[in-house]
Protein backbone atom coordinates (compact mmCIF):
# COMPACT_ATOMS: atom_id res chain seq x y z
CA UNK A 1 0.00 0.00 0.00
CA UNK A 2 1.61 3.39 -0.48
CA UNK A 3 1.85 6.31 1.09
CA UNK A 4 1.83 9.50 -0.29
CA UNK A 5 3.34 12.86 1.80
CA UNK A 6 1.05 15.37 1.58
CA UNK A 7 1.66 18.71 -0.03
CA UNK A 8 -0.38 21.99 -0.38
CA UNK A 9 -1.50 21.24 -3.85
CA UNK A 10 -3.50 17.41 -2.21
CA UNK A 11 -6.83 17.41 -2.52
CA UNK A 12 -9.41 15.65 0.19
CA UNK A 13 -12.76 13.68 -0.44
CA UNK A 14 -14.91 13.78 2.43
CA UNK A 15 -16.47 10.62 1.54
CA UNK A 16 -13.46 8.84 2.56
CA UNK A 17 -11.49 8.73 5.78
CA UNK A 18 -8.10 9.32 6.57
CA UNK A 19 -5.06 8.37 9.07
CA UNK A 20 -2.72 11.18 9.82
CA UNK A 21 0.37 10.11 11.33
CA UNK A 22 2.88 13.40 13.20
CA UNK A 23 5.91 12.82 11.01
CA UNK A 24 7.78 14.34 14.30
CA UNK A 25 7.00 11.31 16.14
CA UNK A 26 4.43 12.74 18.76
CA UNK A 27 1.90 10.02 20.03
CA UNK A 28 -1.58 10.76 18.86
CA UNK A 29 -3.50 10.40 22.14
CA UNK A 30 -0.74 13.48 23.36
CA UNK A 31 -1.99 16.93 23.50
CA UNK A 32 -0.28 19.31 21.48
CA UNK A 33 1.26 22.83 22.40
CA UNK A 34 -1.37 25.24 20.70
CA UNK A 35 0.71 26.44 17.85
CA UNK A 36 2.24 22.57 17.55
CA UNK A 37 -0.16 22.06 14.73
CA UNK A 38 1.64 24.86 12.45
CA UNK A 39 5.52 22.69 12.38
CA UNK A 40 3.71 19.23 11.86
CA UNK A 41 3.90 17.60 8.84
CA UNK A 42 0.69 14.92 7.81
CA UNK A 43 0.34 11.65 5.85
CA UNK A 44 -2.89 11.15 4.72
CA UNK A 45 -3.45 6.92 3.74
CA UNK A 46 -6.40 6.60 1.32
CA UNK A 47 -9.35 4.37 2.14
CA UNK A 48 -7.79 2.83 5.02
CA UNK A 49 -9.36 1.68 8.30
CA UNK A 50 -8.39 1.99 12.16
CA UNK A 51 -6.17 -1.27 12.90
CA UNK A 52 -7.25 -2.99 15.69
CA UNK A 53 -3.23 -3.48 16.48
CA UNK A 54 -2.69 -0.79 19.95
CA UNK A 55 0.71 -0.26 18.24
CA UNK A 56 -1.67 1.15 15.41
CA UNK A 57 -3.83 3.46 17.67
CA UNK A 58 -0.49 4.86 19.28
CA UNK A 59 0.27 6.01 15.73
CA UNK A 60 -2.49 7.01 13.61
CA UNK A 61 -5.02 9.81 14.05
CA UNK A 62 -8.17 8.65 12.17
CA UNK A 63 -11.02 11.46 11.35
CA UNK A 64 -14.05 9.96 9.05
CA UNK A 65 -16.68 12.10 7.49
CA UNK A 66 -19.02 11.78 10.38
CA UNK A 67 -16.67 13.27 12.44
CA UNK A 68 -16.40 16.38 10.27
CA UNK A 69 -19.48 16.41 9.71
CA UNK A 70 -20.12 16.82 13.49
CA UNK A 71 -17.65 19.81 13.79
CA UNK A 72 -19.72 21.22 10.62
CA UNK A 73 -22.69 21.24 12.64
CA UNK A 74 -20.87 22.76 15.96
CA UNK A 75 -19.31 25.49 13.85
CA UNK A 76 -23.26 26.21 12.13
CA UNK A 77 -24.74 26.39 15.65
CA UNK A 78 -21.96 28.36 17.11
CA UNK A 79 -20.17 30.53 14.72
CA UNK A 80 -22.31 31.30 11.91
CA UNK A 81 -25.76 31.36 13.91
CA UNK A 82 -24.55 33.91 16.13
CA UNK A 83 -22.59 35.83 13.40
CA UNK A 84 -26.01 36.18 11.52
CA UNK A 85 -27.28 37.43 14.89
CA UNK A 86 -25.05 40.29 15.05
CA UNK A 87 -25.62 40.81 11.59
CA UNK A 88 -29.23 40.98 12.09
CA UNK A 89 -29.05 43.52 14.81
CA UNK A 90 -26.61 45.72 12.30
CA UNK A 91 -29.08 45.50 9.67
CA UNK A 92 -31.37 46.53 12.15
CA UNK A 93 -30.16 49.61 13.28
CA UNK A 94 -29.11 50.76 10.39
CA UNK A 95 -32.42 50.44 8.53
CA UNK A 96 -35.05 51.00 10.87
CA UNK A 97 -35.04 54.87 10.33
CA UNK A 98 -37.44 54.08 7.20
CA UNK A 99 -39.74 52.87 9.95
CA UNK A 100 -39.18 55.72 12.33
CA UNK A 101 -39.78 57.81 8.94
CA UNK A 102 -43.43 57.23 9.07
CA UNK A 103 -43.86 56.83 12.59
CA UNK A 104 -43.05 60.19 12.99
CA UNK A 105 -39.30 60.84 12.63
CA UNK A 106 -39.74 63.97 9.74
CA UNK A 107 -42.76 65.34 11.89
CA UNK A 108 -40.98 65.90 15.11
CA UNK A 109 -37.52 66.92 13.32
CA UNK A 110 -38.78 68.95 10.95
CA UNK A 111 -37.32 67.08 7.77
CA UNK A 112 -37.92 67.55 4.62
CA UNK A 113 -37.30 65.27 1.78
CA UNK A 114 -33.65 66.32 1.28
CA UNK A 115 -32.66 66.53 4.53
CA UNK A 116 -34.14 62.79 4.99
CA UNK A 117 -32.25 61.65 2.21
CA UNK A 118 -29.13 62.99 3.95
CA UNK A 119 -29.50 60.83 6.53
CA UNK A 120 -29.49 58.05 4.54
CA UNK A 121 -26.39 59.14 2.51
CA UNK A 122 -24.38 60.14 5.10
CA UNK A 123 -24.44 56.21 6.72
CA UNK A 124 -23.09 55.46 3.60
CA UNK A 125 -20.61 58.03 3.04
CA UNK A 126 -19.01 57.07 6.43
CA UNK A 127 -19.47 53.50 5.58
CA UNK A 128 -17.24 53.40 2.36
CA UNK A 129 -14.43 55.75 3.72
CA UNK A 130 -14.15 53.28 6.63
CA UNK A 131 -14.59 49.57 4.37
CA UNK A 132 -10.22 48.93 4.71
CA UNK A 133 -10.89 48.41 8.26
CA UNK A 134 -12.28 44.53 7.01
CA UNK A 135 -8.31 43.94 7.15
CA UNK A 136 -8.01 44.48 10.55
CA UNK A 137 -9.91 41.24 11.09
CA UNK A 138 -6.66 39.31 9.74
CA UNK A 139 -4.50 41.34 12.67
CA UNK A 140 -6.96 42.01 16.01
CA UNK A 141 -8.14 39.71 18.27
CA UNK A 142 -11.68 38.55 16.81
CA UNK A 143 -13.71 38.35 20.11
CA UNK A 144 -12.45 41.54 21.18
CA UNK A 145 -12.73 43.60 17.66
CA UNK A 146 -16.08 42.84 17.11
CA UNK A 147 -17.57 43.02 20.41
CA UNK A 148 -16.41 46.51 20.72
CA UNK A 149 -18.18 47.38 17.19
CA UNK A 150 -21.15 45.77 18.51
CA UNK A 151 -21.09 47.61 21.65
CA UNK A 152 -20.68 50.99 19.51
CA UNK A 153 -23.37 50.98 17.20
CA UNK A 154 -25.74 49.97 19.98
CA UNK A 155 -24.82 52.92 21.68
CA UNK A 156 -25.30 55.28 18.75
CA UNK A 157 -28.24 53.18 17.49
CA UNK A 158 -30.04 54.02 20.94
CA UNK A 159 -28.58 57.23 20.80
CA UNK A 160 -30.82 58.08 18.11
CA UNK A 161 -34.14 58.49 20.17
CA UNK A 162 -32.54 61.75 21.85
CA UNK A 163 -32.34 64.02 19.05
CA UNK A 164 -33.62 66.77 18.86
CA UNK A 165 -32.54 68.02 15.13
CA UNK A 166 -31.38 67.19 11.71
CA UNK A 167 -27.86 68.14 12.71
CA UNK A 168 -27.57 66.40 16.15
CA UNK A 169 -29.48 63.21 13.64
CA UNK A 170 -26.89 63.41 10.86
CA UNK A 171 -24.05 63.02 13.23
CA UNK A 172 -24.92 59.61 15.02
CA UNK A 173 -25.47 58.39 11.72
CA UNK A 174 -21.99 59.04 10.11
CA UNK A 175 -20.95 57.47 13.59
CA UNK A 176 -22.95 54.30 13.01
CA UNK A 177 -21.64 53.96 9.58
CA UNK A 178 -18.26 54.00 10.48
CA UNK A 179 -18.65 51.36 13.09
CA UNK A 180 -20.94 48.77 11.31
CA UNK A 181 -18.33 49.49 8.59
CA UNK A 182 -16.03 48.03 11.27
CA UNK A 183 -18.36 44.76 11.80
CA UNK A 184 -20.27 43.64 8.65
CA UNK A 185 -18.51 43.36 5.45
CA UNK A 186 -15.66 41.59 7.03
CA UNK A 187 -18.24 38.85 8.35
CA UNK A 188 -17.78 36.41 5.22
CA UNK A 189 -14.19 36.99 5.31
CA UNK A 190 -14.43 35.91 9.10
CA UNK A 191 -15.86 33.02 8.15
CA UNK A 192 -13.60 31.71 5.81
CA UNK A 193 -11.06 31.03 8.62
CA UNK A 194 -13.42 28.71 9.46
CA UNK A 195 -14.72 26.62 6.12
CA UNK A 196 -13.27 25.61 3.00
CA UNK A 197 -14.27 27.64 -0.24
CA UNK A 198 -16.56 25.23 -1.43
CA UNK A 199 -18.53 25.83 1.96
CA UNK A 200 -19.09 29.36 2.38
CA UNK A 201 -21.80 29.85 -0.10
CA UNK A 202 -24.82 28.78 2.61
CA UNK A 203 -22.62 30.09 5.58
CA UNK A 204 -22.55 33.10 3.62
CA UNK A 205 -26.75 32.79 2.68
CA UNK A 206 -26.89 31.99 6.41
CA UNK A 207 -25.66 35.68 7.44
CA UNK A 208 -27.01 38.03 4.49
CA UNK A 209 -30.46 35.85 4.96
CA UNK A 210 -30.18 37.20 8.64
CA UNK A 211 -30.54 41.26 6.54
CA UNK A 212 -34.52 40.15 5.24
CA UNK A 213 -35.06 38.33 8.50
CA UNK A 214 -34.10 41.72 10.32
CA UNK A 215 -36.12 43.64 7.66
CA UNK A 216 -39.10 41.66 8.55
CA UNK A 217 -38.04 41.99 12.17
CA UNK A 218 -38.13 45.89 12.09
CA UNK A 219 -41.80 46.32 10.35
CA UNK A 220 -43.25 43.98 12.66
CA UNK A 221 -41.74 45.36 15.72
CA UNK A 222 -42.17 48.74 14.23
CA UNK A 223 -46.20 47.89 13.62
CA UNK A 224 -46.09 46.96 17.69
CA UNK A 225 -44.20 50.03 19.22
CA UNK A 226 -46.10 52.12 17.02
CA UNK A 227 -49.54 50.79 18.25
CA UNK A 228 -48.32 50.85 21.81
CA UNK A 229 -46.42 54.05 22.05
CA UNK A 230 -49.13 55.96 20.32
CA UNK A 231 -50.36 57.66 23.69
CA UNK A 232 -47.22 57.28 26.00
CA UNK A 233 -44.49 59.48 26.84
CA UNK A 234 -42.23 58.55 23.76
CA UNK A 235 -42.75 59.71 20.56
CA UNK A 236 -43.22 56.11 18.33
CA UNK A 237 -40.16 56.53 16.48
CA UNK A 238 -37.96 57.55 19.89
CA UNK A 239 -39.25 54.45 21.28
CA UNK A 240 -38.73 52.36 17.97
CA UNK A 241 -34.80 53.58 18.20
CA UNK A 242 -34.47 52.80 21.83
CA UNK A 243 -36.05 49.57 21.46
CA UNK A 244 -34.27 47.99 18.83
CA UNK A 245 -31.04 50.07 19.84
CA UNK A 246 -30.23 49.35 23.07
CA UNK A 247 -30.15 45.34 22.76
CA UNK A 248 -26.59 45.31 20.82
CA UNK A 249 -24.93 46.90 23.92
CA UNK A 250 -25.83 43.73 26.27
CA UNK A 251 -25.48 41.29 23.27
CA UNK A 252 -21.43 42.99 22.89
CA UNK A 253 -21.25 41.55 26.53
CA UNK A 254 -21.80 37.88 25.78
CA UNK A 255 -20.37 38.15 22.30
CA UNK A 256 -16.95 38.69 24.16
CA UNK A 257 -17.11 35.13 25.53
CA UNK A 258 -19.01 33.57 22.66
CA UNK A 259 -16.73 34.34 19.49
CA UNK A 260 -14.02 32.04 18.72
CA UNK A 261 -11.11 33.38 17.19
CA UNK A 262 -9.75 30.87 15.26
CA UNK A 263 -10.46 26.88 14.91
CA UNK A 264 -7.66 26.38 17.38
CA UNK A 265 -9.20 28.49 19.64
CA UNK A 266 -12.63 26.91 19.63
CA UNK A 267 -13.81 26.24 23.21
CA UNK A 268 -16.84 24.40 22.28
CA UNK A 269 -14.73 21.93 20.09
CA UNK A 270 -12.56 19.43 21.87
CA UNK A 271 -8.79 19.19 21.67
CA UNK A 272 -9.12 16.59 19.09
CA UNK A 273 -11.81 18.43 17.21
CA UNK A 274 -9.70 21.94 17.07
CA UNK A 275 -6.72 19.74 15.39
CA UNK A 276 -9.85 17.98 12.59
CA UNK A 277 -11.29 21.52 11.87
CA UNK A 278 -7.35 23.28 11.38
CA UNK A 279 -6.16 19.91 9.24
CA UNK A 280 -9.27 19.74 7.17
CA UNK A 281 -8.64 23.32 5.52
CA UNK A 282 -5.61 22.22 4.04
CA UNK A 283 -7.67 20.00 1.68
CA UNK A 284 -8.21 23.27 0.01
CA UNK A 285 -5.86 26.04 1.32
CA UNK A 286 -2.31 25.31 0.54
CA UNK A 287 -0.69 24.62 4.32
CA UNK A 288 1.29 27.98 3.85
CA UNK A 289 -1.99 29.55 3.30
CA UNK A 290 -3.20 28.13 6.49
CA UNK A 291 -0.41 28.43 8.90
CA UNK A 292 -0.35 32.57 7.97
CA UNK A 293 -3.47 32.99 8.87
CA UNK A 294 -3.28 31.33 12.15
CA UNK A 295 -0.87 33.43 12.75
CA UNK A 296 -2.56 36.74 12.01
CA UNK A 297 -5.37 35.35 14.07
CA UNK A 298 -3.21 34.90 17.36
CA UNK A 299 -1.71 38.27 16.33
CA UNK A 300 1.53 37.00 15.69
CA UNK A 301 3.52 39.94 13.44
CA UNK A 302 4.03 38.44 9.90
CA UNK A 303 5.46 39.97 6.80
CA UNK A 304 2.91 41.42 4.22
CA UNK A 305 2.71 39.39 1.21
CA UNK A 306 2.76 42.80 -1.39
CA UNK A 307 3.17 40.86 -4.60
CA UNK A 308 -0.59 38.73 -3.50
CA UNK A 309 -1.61 41.69 -2.78
CA UNK A 310 -0.64 43.90 -6.01
CA UNK A 311 -1.69 41.02 -7.92
CA UNK A 312 -5.07 41.09 -6.45
CA UNK A 313 -5.82 45.01 -6.76
CA UNK A 314 -4.47 44.32 -10.98
CA UNK A 315 -7.15 41.20 -11.05
CA UNK A 316 -9.85 42.09 -13.23
CA UNK A 317 -12.46 39.75 -11.64
CA UNK A 318 -12.24 41.87 -8.42
CA UNK A 319 -13.17 44.46 -10.06
CA UNK A 320 -16.37 42.52 -12.21
CA UNK A 321 -17.60 41.30 -8.86
CA UNK A 322 -17.66 44.68 -7.52
CA UNK A 323 -19.46 46.47 -10.23
CA UNK A 324 -22.09 43.41 -9.41
CA UNK A 325 -22.38 44.58 -6.08
CA UNK A 326 -22.17 48.14 -6.66
CA UNK A 327 -25.35 47.78 -8.68
CA UNK A 328 -27.21 44.70 -6.21
CA UNK A 329 -26.43 47.38 -3.16
CA UNK A 330 -28.67 50.01 -5.27
CA UNK A 331 -31.65 47.67 -4.75
CA UNK A 332 -30.23 46.54 -1.27
CA UNK A 333 -30.13 49.86 0.70
CA UNK A 334 -33.29 51.45 -1.09
CA UNK A 335 -36.18 48.50 -0.78
CA UNK A 336 -35.48 48.33 3.17
CA UNK A 337 -35.69 51.74 3.84
CA UNK A 338 -38.88 52.88 1.46
CA UNK A 339 -40.51 50.04 1.43
CA UNK A 340 -42.96 50.81 4.11
CA UNK A 341 -43.40 54.30 2.72
CA UNK A 342 -43.95 53.02 -1.33
CA UNK A 343 -46.48 50.17 0.68
CA UNK A 344 -48.63 53.57 2.42
CA UNK A 345 -48.38 55.45 -1.17
CA UNK A 346 -50.87 52.19 -2.10
CA UNK A 347 -53.44 53.47 -0.14
CA UNK A 348 -52.82 51.60 3.43
CA UNK A 349 -52.29 53.16 6.48
CA UNK A 350 -48.97 54.16 7.76
CA UNK A 351 -49.61 51.13 10.66
CA UNK A 352 -50.79 48.79 7.91
CA UNK A 353 -47.69 49.39 6.20
CA UNK A 354 -45.45 48.77 8.89
CA UNK A 355 -47.04 45.09 9.41
CA UNK A 356 -47.24 44.61 5.55
CA UNK A 357 -43.31 45.41 4.66
CA UNK A 358 -42.68 42.13 6.80
CA UNK A 359 -43.58 39.30 4.47
CA UNK A 360 -41.52 39.35 1.38
CA UNK A 361 -38.64 39.73 3.57
CA UNK A 362 -39.62 36.74 5.02
CA UNK A 363 -39.88 35.16 1.76
CA UNK A 364 -36.54 36.45 1.15
CA UNK A 365 -35.09 34.99 3.74
CA UNK A 366 -36.37 31.70 3.09
CA UNK A 367 -35.01 32.13 -0.85
CA UNK A 368 -31.69 33.26 0.38
CA UNK A 369 -31.01 29.81 2.30
CA UNK A 370 -32.03 28.17 -0.64
CA UNK A 371 -30.10 29.54 -3.08
CA UNK A 372 -26.84 29.15 -0.99
CA UNK A 373 -27.48 25.57 -0.55
CA UNK A 374 -28.09 24.98 -4.00
CA UNK A 375 -25.04 26.69 -5.25
CA UNK A 376 -22.90 25.50 -2.52
CA UNK A 377 -24.34 21.32 -3.59
CA UNK A 378 -23.78 22.12 -7.62
CA UNK A 379 -20.25 23.85 -6.69
CA UNK A 380 -21.43 26.85 -9.40
CA UNK A 381 -22.26 30.74 -8.36
CA UNK A 382 -22.56 32.28 -11.63
CA UNK A 383 -25.92 30.62 -13.04
CA UNK A 384 -27.67 31.71 -9.52
CA UNK A 385 -26.63 35.64 -9.71
CA UNK A 386 -27.76 35.53 -13.35
CA UNK A 387 -31.38 33.97 -12.58
CA UNK A 388 -31.68 36.08 -9.42
CA UNK A 389 -30.39 39.29 -11.10
CA UNK A 390 -33.07 38.82 -14.24
CA UNK A 391 -35.99 37.64 -11.85
CA UNK A 392 -35.47 41.38 -9.84
CA UNK A 393 -34.89 43.32 -13.02
CA UNK A 394 -37.84 41.90 -14.81
CA UNK A 395 -40.18 42.75 -11.45
CA UNK A 396 -38.94 46.16 -10.74
CA UNK A 397 -39.44 46.51 -14.68
CA UNK A 398 -43.16 45.84 -14.32
CA UNK A 399 -43.25 48.18 -10.89
CA UNK A 400 -41.72 51.30 -12.90
CA UNK A 401 -44.39 50.50 -15.43
CA UNK A 402 -47.22 50.18 -13.37
CA UNK A 403 -48.53 53.70 -13.65
CA UNK A 404 -48.66 53.48 -17.44
CA UNK A 405 -49.95 49.47 -17.52
CA UNK A 406 -52.38 50.26 -15.19
CA UNK A 407 -51.42 47.21 -12.67
CA UNK A 408 -53.74 47.41 -9.47
CA UNK A 409 -52.12 47.55 -6.04
CA UNK A 410 -52.02 44.31 -5.13
CA UNK A 411 -50.41 42.94 -7.65
CA UNK A 412 -47.73 45.90 -7.57
CA UNK A 413 -47.40 44.45 -3.74
CA UNK A 414 -46.93 41.13 -4.89
CA UNK A 415 -44.14 42.25 -7.51
CA UNK A 416 -42.22 43.11 -4.57
CA UNK A 417 -41.70 39.73 -3.32
CA UNK A 418 -39.65 38.42 -6.36
CA UNK A 419 -37.52 41.96 -6.48
CA UNK A 420 -36.75 41.56 -2.97
CA UNK A 421 -35.84 37.73 -3.23
CA UNK A 422 -33.56 38.13 -6.53
CA UNK A 423 -31.21 40.80 -4.95
CA UNK A 424 -30.76 39.67 -1.27
CA UNK A 425 -30.22 36.31 -3.25
CA UNK A 426 -27.54 37.92 -5.84
CA UNK A 427 -25.70 39.49 -3.47
CA UNK A 428 -25.07 36.18 -1.25
CA UNK A 429 -23.61 34.82 -3.95
CA UNK A 430 -21.76 37.68 -5.41
CA UNK A 431 -20.12 38.09 -1.43
CA UNK A 432 -19.05 34.44 -1.64
CA UNK A 433 -17.69 34.60 -5.73
CA UNK A 434 -15.51 37.06 -5.26
CA UNK A 435 -13.70 34.69 -1.69
CA UNK A 436 -13.91 31.55 -4.11
CA UNK A 437 -11.64 33.09 -6.49
CA UNK A 438 -8.65 34.34 -4.34
CA UNK A 439 -6.76 31.06 -3.36
CA UNK A 440 -4.70 33.08 -0.93
CA UNK A 441 -5.62 35.04 2.92
CA UNK A 442 -4.22 38.24 1.41
CA UNK A 443 -6.09 38.21 -1.91
CA UNK A 444 -9.80 37.13 0.23
CA UNK A 445 -9.06 40.11 2.35
CA UNK A 446 -7.72 42.85 -0.34
CA UNK A 447 -11.03 40.93 -2.59
CA UNK A 448 -13.01 42.11 -0.32
CA UNK A 449 -12.15 45.28 0.83
CA UNK A 450 -12.08 46.20 -3.42
CA UNK A 451 -15.63 44.65 -3.07
CA UNK A 452 -16.81 46.40 -0.40
CA UNK A 453 -15.15 49.99 -1.13
CA UNK A 454 -16.58 50.19 -4.84
CA UNK A 455 -19.72 48.09 -3.94
CA UNK A 456 -20.93 50.36 -1.27
CA UNK A 457 -21.15 53.64 -3.24
CA UNK A 458 -24.51 51.45 -4.64
CA UNK A 459 -26.28 53.02 -1.92
CA UNK A 460 -25.32 56.95 -2.44
CA UNK A 461 -27.40 56.18 -5.65
CA UNK A 462 -30.25 53.78 -4.19
CA UNK A 463 -30.96 56.28 -0.95
CA UNK A 464 -31.73 58.79 -3.51
CA UNK A 465 -33.81 57.02 -5.67
CA UNK A 466 -37.30 57.37 -4.29
CA UNK A 467 -38.15 61.27 -3.55
CA UNK A 468 -41.48 61.79 -1.76
CA UNK A 469 -42.43 63.53 -5.57
CA UNK A 470 -42.42 60.48 -7.00
CA UNK A 471 -45.27 58.91 -5.28
CA UNK A 472 -47.13 56.94 -5.75
CA UNK A 473 -45.67 55.16 -8.11
CA UNK A 474 -41.87 55.82 -7.78
CA UNK A 475 -41.36 54.88 -11.07
CA UNK A 476 -37.87 56.57 -11.45
CA UNK A 477 -36.59 54.43 -8.26
CA UNK A 478 -38.00 51.67 -9.82
CA UNK A 479 -36.76 52.08 -13.54
CA UNK A 480 -33.02 52.27 -11.53
CA UNK A 481 -33.40 49.21 -9.93
CA UNK A 482 -34.27 47.85 -12.67
CA UNK A 483 -31.29 48.65 -15.07
CA UNK A 484 -28.94 48.38 -11.86
CA UNK A 485 -29.78 44.54 -12.08
CA UNK A 486 -30.21 43.97 -15.33
CA UNK A 487 -26.71 45.50 -15.26
CA UNK A 488 -25.82 42.43 -13.01
CA UNK A 489 -27.10 40.04 -15.16
CA UNK A 490 -24.70 41.29 -17.76
CA UNK A 491 -21.77 41.36 -15.87
CA UNK A 492 -22.33 37.97 -14.32
CA UNK A 493 -22.26 37.08 -17.25
CA UNK A 494 -19.11 38.30 -18.87
CA UNK A 495 -17.61 37.59 -15.25
CA UNK A 496 -18.54 33.63 -15.88
CA UNK A 497 -16.79 33.61 -19.14
CA UNK A 498 -13.88 35.51 -17.51
CA UNK A 499 -13.30 32.46 -15.70
CA UNK A 500 -14.00 29.87 -18.22
CA UNK A 501 -11.36 31.32 -19.99
CA UNK A 502 -8.56 31.79 -17.62
CA UNK A 503 -9.52 27.90 -16.47
CA UNK A 504 -9.03 26.88 -20.10
CA UNK A 505 -5.63 28.90 -20.25
CA UNK A 506 -4.60 26.63 -16.60
CA UNK A 507 -5.05 23.69 -18.69
CA UNK A 508 -3.55 24.48 -21.89
CA UNK A 509 -0.23 26.16 -19.44
CA UNK A 510 -0.31 22.85 -17.44
CA UNK A 511 -0.47 20.07 -20.90
CA UNK A 512 2.25 22.88 -22.90
CA UNK A 513 1.68 24.70 -25.98
CA UNK A 514 1.46 23.98 -29.28
CA UNK A 515 -0.85 21.15 -28.26
CA UNK A 516 -2.91 22.00 -31.57
CA UNK A 517 -6.93 21.87 -31.81
CA UNK A 518 -7.20 18.43 -30.43
CA UNK A 519 -5.55 19.45 -27.18
CA UNK A 520 -7.39 22.52 -27.06
CA UNK A 521 -10.59 20.15 -26.96
CA UNK A 522 -9.31 18.02 -24.58
CA UNK A 523 -8.76 21.10 -22.56
CA UNK A 524 -12.14 22.30 -22.87
CA UNK A 525 -13.53 19.21 -21.98
CA UNK A 526 -11.36 18.62 -18.38
CA UNK A 527 -12.74 22.24 -17.61
CA UNK A 528 -16.25 21.13 -18.38
CA UNK A 529 -15.93 17.83 -16.20
CA UNK A 530 -14.96 20.07 -12.93
CA UNK A 531 -17.36 20.78 -10.65
CA UNK A 532 -17.62 24.03 -11.94
CA UNK A 533 -13.91 24.94 -10.85
CA UNK A 534 -14.60 23.69 -7.12
CA UNK A 535 -11.68 22.31 -5.94
CA UNK A 536 -7.61 22.42 -6.87
CA UNK A 537 -6.69 19.79 -9.50
CA UNK A 538 -2.85 18.42 -10.43
CA UNK A 539 -1.54 21.62 -8.76
CA UNK A 540 -3.76 24.04 -10.09
CA UNK A 541 -6.26 26.70 -8.55
CA UNK A 542 -9.65 26.25 -10.52
CA UNK A 543 -12.21 29.54 -10.68
CA UNK A 544 -15.41 29.00 -9.28
CA UNK A 545 -17.68 29.62 -12.54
Amino acid sequence: MTRRHVSEDDDYHPSQAYELTAINGRNSDEKLPEDSTQDIQYDFDDRRVRSSSDSSVRSFELYTPDEERRIIRKLDRRVVTFMSFLYLLSFLDRSNIGNAKIAGLTHDLRLNDDKFEWLLTGFYITYIAFEWMILLYNYLTPHVYISLCVLAWGLIASLQSLTTSFTQMLILRLLLGVSEAAFSPGVPYYLSFFYRREELAFRAGMQVSAAPLAASFAGSLAWVITRLGQNGPLAPWRLLFLVEGFPSVLVAVVAWNVIADSPKKARFLTVRERRIAQVRLQGRKSARDVKASEEARAVVKQKVDWARIWATVKDPKCYLTALMFLNCNIAFASMPVFLPTIVREMGYTSLTSQALSAPPYLVSFVTVLLTAALSDRTQSRGPYVIFHALLASSSYLLLSLSSTLHIPNILRYLLVYPACAGFFSAITIIITWTMNNQPSSEGKGVGMTILNLVGQCGPLIGTRAFPDEDAPFYGRGMGVCAGAMGAVFILAVVLRWVLRRENLRSVRERDGRGRGRTGEEDGEGEVEGMLSGAKEQDGRFVLML
